[in-house]
């Protein structure tokens, strides 16, 4: 069972956030809160696995929160769920120490797997934000110098999945795509994530970039 804390100071969308992560069997909200020093206190008599929280907050921001819970419980979770798309904030996230990235126009499938995948020690960026760093990544010129060929055995399959997340397809759509079950899309992409060595969608993507395996 993963262990959450929702952080949103809109009682409407926390509500609707909620319904949507307990919807899946495996997850459990434990404690709601409407700005970081609701979490903190929670955090005082909770056992959680992941924060959840927005980053425009009263009193305690979600940025504020995730310092303080990353000096105080590093092996807490912090996934930001944000309407802010702006590089900066992404960049702030991640360098304060954040698990995760999430926009809240994304769906409840990738909003699920973001989840289940963060607390298997990954980091995340959804897959809209995935693409324009991608977009900004072909068109640096950094990033376009001539790689050497790719030593490492994929299979058609993988290859076939890798070009389908560059194109910003959740696993639901892969899975009907491909006539796939989606445990099996997770399969392959986690085996391409191991391959790899990268951390997140993002860094498979540049991979793919850099490699000439991305059409």
């Amino acid at each position: 069972m993963i262990k959450i804390i929702l952080a949103e100071d809109h009682n409407i969308v926390r509500n609707g956030i909620k319904l949507l992560l307990e919807a899946d069997e495996q997850i459990k909200v434990l404690g709601e809160a409407i700005n970081g020093l609701g979490v903190m206190k929670l955090l005082a008599s909770n056992e959680v696995d992941i924060i959840i929280a927005d980053i425009n907050m009263p009193e305690m921001d979600g940025m504020q929160l995730l310092r303080e819970v990353k000096a105080k419980y590093p092996k807490i979770k912090v996934v930001m769920l944000s309407m802010h798309d702006h590089e900066k904030y992404v960049m702030e996230a991640f360098k304060n120490g954040g698990d995760g990235y999430l926009l809240k126009n994304i769906s409840a499938e990738e909003l699920i797997f973001a989840i289940k995948f963060v607390c298997r020690g990954y980091r995340y960026l959804c897959a809209e934000l995935t693409m324009s760093l991608m977009d900004t990544m072909l068109q640096s010129k950094k990033y376009l110098m001539t790689m050497s060929d790719n030593e490492i055995d994929f299979s058609l399959r993988e290859l076939e999945i890798l070009q389908l997340i560059a194109e910003g397809l959740t696993n639901l759509e892969m899975s009907e795509k491909l006539f796939l079950s989606k445990r099996t899309i997770e399969g392959h992409r986690q085996s391409l994530l191991d391959k790899t060595g990268s951390k997140n969608s993002a860094a498979l993507i540049r991979y793919g970039v850099l490699h000439g395996l991305i059409r």
